[in-house]
């Protein structure tokens, strides 16, 4: 393809989550309190990390970055989604669609990887709790966390480079409501099977790291458990992966169902519907389900709320 005919786009213009302009009032009003609930759960939950000395373990350390997560690549998202379901013009600059889509990758890329290693810290702590802070130490966990960002901006940089270097000569109207892979390349008259290969391979792999971490770590933690001897014991060991576990089968559930499914049933509305889910619904989940299911985190924030009341 010429790259000639690419060079005059200078913007994408969203045609939104939905042109219905009767549930655009209800839909906003929805879609507003769920992105408030999920910066305030989110910051919430890394002001309460911070402050609180008795969640400075490795746990709440990976806790907080996954809230980090969070909180970025929904933020990325929701303002734009939100102001575009009243706005006229709904277009968003070139290189803006490309710093979107690059965030967005960033940080989803870091939350997969980051569910996989706070597994591994789960096992860590119940198969031998009293080496558990010299096995994780901050050292160490500072070494994960950086591994996990590196592979998140790798991966988000090559396949960033790689969509917004193919022509676009055609309409600039992309049928959603953020940057996203399969719209952009539904838009692109070039061809993309060099960059549906390379999201298979990088996605694939991302995930068959985190799918395979997840198995060993819960294997190797269900045969420990089972080596304790106190019911009460079990139940507490048990109780600490419960939210984990809850968190792992949203997003990684609604990713698979999003990038895996067969071309022939692709459909663009539900591909929205789905990616409002993961973009929006599960940030805002993810600290709840924390925090109503952690008895750590209820009695930092009952700690918290004595401090300042006081």
């Amino acid at each position: 393809m010429d790259r000639e005919n690419c060079s005059s786009l200078t913007e994408f213009i969203f045609l939104g989550i939905t042109t219905n302009s009767e549930i655009k009032g209800t839909l906003f009003t929805i879609l507003l309190v769920v992105y408030l609930i999920n910066i305030l759960a989110n910051l919430g939950m890394n002001i309460l990390i911070r402050l609180d000395s008795q969640l400075h373990t490795p746990m709440y350390f990976f806790l907080s970055h996954l809230s980090f997560s969070d909180l970025y690549y929904s933020t990325a998202i929701g303002p734009k989604m939100l102001v575009d379901l009243f706005a006229r013009n709904k277009s968003i600059p070139f290189y803006g669609c490309a710093l979107q889509f690059l965030i967005f990758c960033i940080f989803a890329d870091s939350e997969c990887l980051l569910l996989a290693v706070m597994a591994f810290d789960r096992y860590k702590a119940i198969s031998n709790p009293l080496l558990y802070t010299v096995n994780m130490s901050s050292r160490v966990c500072s070494m994960i966390i950086a591994g996990v960002y590196l592979v998140g901006m790798v991966d988000a940089l090559t396949h960033t480079t790689l969509a917004f270097h193919l022509c676009f000569c055609g309409s600039n109207e992309i049928n959603h409501f953020f940057c996203d892979t399969p719209p952009l390349l539904l838009l692109s008259c070039s061809n993309t099977q060099f960059n549906e290969l390379m999201i298979f391979a990088f996605f694939g792999f991302i995930e068959l790291i985190t799918i395979s971490a997840l198995k060993v770590s819960y294997c190797y933690i269900f045969l420990s458990v089972l080596k304790i001897h106190s019911d009460e014991g079990r139940f507490k060991a048990f109780s600490t992966c419960t939210s984990h576990l809850t968190a792992v089968a949203l997003f990684q559930g609604t990713l698979l169902f999003m990038y895996f499914q067969s071309s022939s049933s692709y459909s663009l509305d539900q591909d929205k519907m789905t990616s409002l889910f993961y973009t929006l619904v599960i940030p805002m989940l993810n600290p709840l389900i924390y925090s109503l299911r952690n008895k750590d985190v209820k009695e930092a924030m009952g700690r918290m709320k004595n401090k300042w009341s006081f």
